[in-house]
């Protein structure tokens, strides 16, 4: 077994914070001295910021990206009885929040280039449905989906567009749009692992909708305007100002750390395709060498690679793993069970065999350390593992 001589997680947080360390401990003094920890000024030039970034009307904070989805879906009133699409290879989230207000989640097949949902796969499944109310596509990775032609789709369904941009802040889609800007809502993460992370939870939805602004921002406090007075039903999600003021002091660096992620795939794809591997957007055939890099987005398209994920037969995928871990290399798999599979949605009626493509990526697929902070050093012994070890399967 190879003698590991350098580490490298699958993220390296402490890389990033040492940074901006005297930054980031001044931005939480200050809302430390304020004694104003929930919403505030904070949060509102947070809101600000993000809006003028991403090139939207609105932004509205909330407690995280999951709640985004919640209150995205509680703002056009989905309820018990109503369906919504989703693609099953994506985080429980996207299902979960469609499920919990008692809709039922409708999953969809994935597009085996981008490992985004498939618009053909969506167009069939629409067409079973007897009360379909919302699209939820997810720009998986950090790499937009194909946006327009969902967008056709609902168009001619006549119903809304919710956009999962959880992993995609900064993302760019066919048009050089920023996701999130197009559907009629885009809900983002703040989770500490995404390229623009906070230090604990934080969500955002964004709106071009000036009513439908005003009414996430209510139901985010419970449904109540003014306090104590409730026209809704809301949640309590709320962002808080130790979050903002943390992300404030990261996002003039998040167009960086987009470069220098693009930079260390752009290192990896030249280091496997080197050694003969080609992109997803060519199946696993068995012949050459077995592995396949993510598909480089077109201009004016952008990949802000919050994951960069390689593809390899099943049969050697765990396998890989192990070789890697041997080698104090971090890797993880997403998403290793299915959305239509997970026993929660039992009483849903899906089965395996339901969504091939989705299927085999579960059992195909591992992503590989790309933050910013890589050296080229761990950058090229992550890539030799890898390379060495397939060269010995074949």
């Amino acid at each position: 077994m190879t003698v590991a001589t350098t580490t490298v997680p699958l993220l390296d947080l402490k890389a990033q914070h040492a940074t901006m360390r005297e930054d980031i401990a001044d931005a939480i003094a200050e809302v430390v001295d304020s004694q104003w920890f929930i919403m505030g000024p904070n949060v509102s030039a947070l809101e600000e910021e993000i809006a003028e970034y991403i090139g939207v009307k609105h932004a509205i904070g909330c407690g995280s990206g999951s709640d985004a989805l919640l209150l995205a879906l509680m703002a056009i009133g989905v309820g018990h009885g109503d369906e919504v699409i989703c693609p099953s290879y994506t985080f429980f989230a996207t299902a979960g929040a469609i499920y919990r207000l008692g809709a039922k989640p409708v999953f969809v097949d994935l597009d085996p280039t981008t490992y985004n949902i498939c618009t053909e796969s969506t167009r069939e499944k629409a067409a079973t449905c007897t009360n379909l109310k919302a699209i939820i596509p997810v720009h998986l990775y950090g790499q937009s989906c194909d946006l327009d032609g969902v967008l056709e789709l609902a168009k001619e369904l006549n119903i809304p567009v919710i956009e999962d941009a959880a992993q995609a802040i900064g993302t760019k889609d066919t048009q050089g749009n920023m996701v999130g800007t197009r559907g009629l809502m885009g809900c983002f993460s703040f989770f500490p692992s995404k390229n623009l992370g906070g230090y604990g939870d934080g969500g955002i939805v964004t709106t071009n909708d000036d009513e439908l602004a005003d009414l996430l921002r209510i139901l985010r406090v419970h449904g109540s305007k003014p306090k104590y007075y409730h026209k809704y039903s809301g949640v309590n999600s709320r962002l808080d100002a130790i979050q903002a003021a943390v992300l404030r002091v990261k996002l003039p660096y998040l167009e960086s750390w987009h470069e220098a992620r693009a930079k260390n795939a752009a290192i990896y794809d030249e280091l496997f395709h080197q050694a003969g591997a080609i992109t997803s957007a060519n199946a696993l055939t068995g012949e050459g060498f077995q592995l396949r890099t993510p598909a480089a987005a077109k201009l004016p398209a952008r990949h802000i690679y919050n994951q960069y994920c390689v593809r390899v037969p099943a049969k050697d995928r765990d396998a890989l793993r192990e070789q890697l871990k041997a080698n104090d290399i971090g890797t993880e798999v997403y998403y290793p069970v299915p959305l239509h599979m997970q026993e929660c949605f039992s009483d849903l009626g899906c089965k395996e065999g339901d969504l091939p493509w989705t299927e085999a990526a579960a059992l195909e697929t591992i992503a590989l350390p790309i933050y910013p902070e890589l050296t080229e050093e761990q950058l090229r012994h992550v890539a030799t593992t890898v390379i060495d070890f397939m060269n010995s399967r074949s």
